[in-house]
């Protein structure tokens, strides 16, 4: 099995959290708990929102992209992100997960969107 089937396997195995997912859940989200989240885990959420936001990416990688947003911004989920050290550590595999699957999408543009963003957030 390479590495592209095992992350489908991956993604196939989790509930559809897409469902979960909306721009202001995100957002709130994001903007709440963003020292707690870090800067790892904001960075692929951020990158993986303007990859989504793209008109040149496809359905697909968008449908992955919010199954994983869906899952970060979940309140239901496999480690409560309020436990200490290591409460956002699913939903960082998670995000890498994703970012990998559709990182022939993520373009520096949105790479660049995203720092920004963490820029004026940690500065």
């Amino acid at each position: 099995m390479n590495d592209n089937t095992r992350q489908e396997v991956i993604l196939a195995d989790e509930p559809d959290h897409a469902e979960h997912y909306s721009d202001e859940r995100f957002w709130a989200k994001v903007s709440r708990y963003a020292k707690a989240a870090g800067e790892v885990t904001l960075s692929r959420a951020l990158t993986l929102y303007y990859a989504a936001r793209d008109k040149d990416t496809p359905v697909w990688a968008k449908t992955t992209i919010y199954g994983a947003l869906g899952y970060f911004i979940s309140p239901i989920d496999a480690l409560p992100d309020l436990t200490p050290l290591v409460g956002y550590t699913d939903d960082m595999g998670m995000l890498a997960v994703a970012l990998i699957t559709v990182a022939s999408y993520v373009k520096e543009e949105h790479r660049q969107l995203a720092r920004a963003k963490l820029a004026r957030w940690f500065s």
